[in-house]
């Protein structure tokens, strides 16, 4: 992969992140800011790069879906399915990444998403699992492999 598809799969996972509250839309423009220095140039990306931190969270909502039309990149509506699935997969990535431990991933999954998405109820009923191991037969170990097979297999589709 090159620096400039991992800045565009990087963009494009900071906006569903973004769409679900996960993280702030400062973090959006950082990530813009990061797609320009990669190689990535589009009038809508320079100006979601230029906002500063006071402006984002209120210009953010208008820029980013022209930005990540003029690079080909899907917008998902705030608080869309669609938003969630891709929002599942980018913390998905990021856990495979080393940034987010299975029990960080499946806590996030679970209380942004609970057991309404199709596609991440598993990992809702993983992060139970988390809370009644000391109860049961299975260990942190197993489940956390378990978590890690579903965070490939979200990353993968």
């Amino acid at each position: 992969m090159t620096q400039i598809e991992a800045a565009a799969i990087a963009l494009q996972d900071h906006a569903a992140l973004w769409s679900t509250g996960e993280i702030h839309a400062s973090d959006v423009v950082e990530a813009a800011c990061d797609a320009l220095v990669a190689g990535l140039d589009t009038p809508g990306l320079r100006m979601l790069a230029a906002c500063t931190r006071a402006e984002a969270d209120y210009d953010v909502h208008d820029l980013l879906p022209a930005a990540l039309d003029e690079l080909g990149l899907a917008f998902h509506p705030v608080g869309s399915q669609a938003g969630r699935e891709a929002a599942a997969r980018a913390l998905a990535r990021r856990m495979l990444a080393g940034e987010l431990t299975p029990r960080e991933f499946t806590f996030r999954i679970h209380q942004h998403h609970g057991h309404e998405v199709p596609l991440t109820v598993r990992l809702a009923e993983l992060d139970d699992e988390y809370d009644i191991l000391e109860y049961g037969d299975r260990t942190v170990g197993q489940v956390d492999a378990e978590v890690t097979a579903e965070a490939r297999r979200l990353a993968a589709t």
